[in-house]
């Protein structure tokens, strides 16, 4: 049982991450599922004109993906040097609370 708020707050994050994957896993499983379904009902395509210069979906994903992961790092350095900058405030804020 969570004592702390930090606690409550790890707890309730772990919970919605497990919920998520086991979601994502569903998810998973069920396009498995229909792919092996309607893998021999597709006919094979051939290669369009310039289909070459086109990203797969794989380096569309991972673009993506290293796009975000590098916006979140810099929101996160954005917001850890507001906090130092205010850190005068907060810590005096925090002293009188205690």
């Amino acid at each position: 049982m969570a004592t702390t708020y930090a606690e409550y707050t790890e707890q309730a994050q772990e919970q919605t991450l497990k919920l998520i994957r086991d979601s994502q896993e569903a998810v998973v499983e069920g396009v498995k599922t229909w792919a092996a379904a309607v893998e021999k009902a597709v006919p094979e395509i051939p290669a369009l004109p310039l289909s070459d210069a086109f990203p797969t979906p794989q380096e569309v994903v991972q673009t993506s993906f290293a796009f975000a992961e590098q916006l979140l790092k810099a929101q996160r350095e954005f917001v850890e040097s507001v906090l130092s900058a205010a850190s005068p405030v907060l810590d005096r804020t925090n002293a009188q609370q205690s």
